[in-house]
Order: structure tokens, then C-alpha cells, then sequence
């Protein structure tokens, strides 16, 4: 009996870790955001060349997170509290590296959810099951003090990426046109 409970225990975590696998992300994501995916690799390079004529210190440790290969999220647990910083490709300008700010994960039996809970500029959505390797975040971008709006209700706020894990403890997401000042946005988190 306590066998089965265990096991039973164990399928309701990999459950809870992989949520929305049914398409249910087809679902609430937005034209423009499904369009930006679509982009994605076509952005992602693009944003990249830009920032190769960034400062040679914030360059290398953008081929340092970049050259990290995808692993999979299966035996992953993201919840807890992570340093969070923000690495802006291309646009504006070539390339920008901010310092470690707060982020935290949690999981309320639906998946998990982020929120950056520190800085100025912040995010807070859900991640949805994209294949074994690959996650979808759909969030909301909001300034701190103010209330973030919930996905989906207008482009000044509402944020799409794809989350790799790159490690044993860290992991990115990488937002491709975001809506102001670069081309590429990626949050890398390591706890």
C-alpha cells in the first residue's frame, strides 16, 4: 500500500511539473505572441549578431549562456527562490548585461509559475510543456509598484519565450522581440 501511494505520489509530481501538454498554450496564446515564436530562430540570430559588437566582457557572458545546451526538465524542480538577471540582444543597442536581481518559482498544482520579485523591471507568468527540453512562458511584463495584468490583455505587457534548462541548478528563458528596447530578451536564473 505505501508502495502504490509512492508511486501514485510520483505521477502527481511529474503531472504537476509538466502541465498543459494538451495544447491548451495554443489556446491562450496570443496571434502576435504565436508570431514572435514562429520568429524565433530568425530573431534569435539576428539578435545575436548585433551583440557581437557589444563590450567584449558582457559578449563573452552571452556566449557563455547561449552555448549552453537544452537538457531536459524532467527530473527538474524549479520551485524555490533563484538570482535572476537580464540580458538584452540587438535593437537600442548592442547589448546590455544587468546585474542579479531576485526571482522566485512556485507550483500551485497547475504548474509552475514565475515571478521576478525584484528590480525594477519585472515579469510574472506560467510555463507550459513544449517537448521534453523546451518550455513556453507566457507572462506578463509590469514596472515595480504597479499590478501586473494577466497574459493576454494587450502587447505593452504581454511576454512569450521559450525556457532551457542549461544545468543542474540554472536555466533561461529567451523572449524573442519583445516589446521594448531589444530584439532578444533573455532571463537567465541560477539559484
Amino acid at each position: 500500500m505505501a508502495f502504490r501511494r509512492l508511486i501514485l505520489a510520483a505521477a502527481l509530481a511529474t503531472t504537476a511539473t509538466f502541465t498543459h501538454a494538451d495544447g491548451v498554450v495554443q489556446k491562450l496564446i496570443t496571434p502576435a505572441d504565436k508570431a514572435r515564436l514562429e520568429k524565433y530562430e530568425a530573431t534569435r540570430k539576428g539578435a545575436l549578431q548585433e551583440a557581437k559588437a557589444g563590450q567584449a566582457r558582457e559578449v563573452a557572458v552571452l556566449d557563455a549562456i547561449v552555448a549552453k545546451k537544452p537538457m531536459s526538465f524532467s527530473d527538474f524542480d524549479m520551485t524555490g527562490n533563484w538570482q535572476c538577471r537580464t540580458i538584452k540582444a540587438g535593437g537600442l543597442g548592442p547589448l546590455v548585461v544587468y546585474g542579479w536581481f531576485k526571482c522566485k518559482v512556485s507550483d500551485d498544482g497547475s504548474g509552475w509559475m514565475l515571478e521576478k520579485i525584484s528590480g525594477s523591471q519585472r515579469t510574472k507568468g506560467r510555463f507550459y510543456t513544449d517537448g521534453d527540453s523546451r518550455l513556453i512562458y507566457l507572462g506578463s511584463g509590469f514596472v515595480s509598484g504597479e499590478k501586473p495584468k494577466a497574459y493576454g490583455r494587450g502587447p505593452d505587457t504581454d511576454q512569450v519565450g521559450y525556457a532551457f534548462r542549461s544545468g543542474q541548478a540554472e536555466w533561461r528563458i529567451e523572449f524573442p522581440a519583445p516589446r521594448y528596447e531589444s530584439k532578444l530578451d533573455i532571463i537567465e536564473f541560477r539559484r
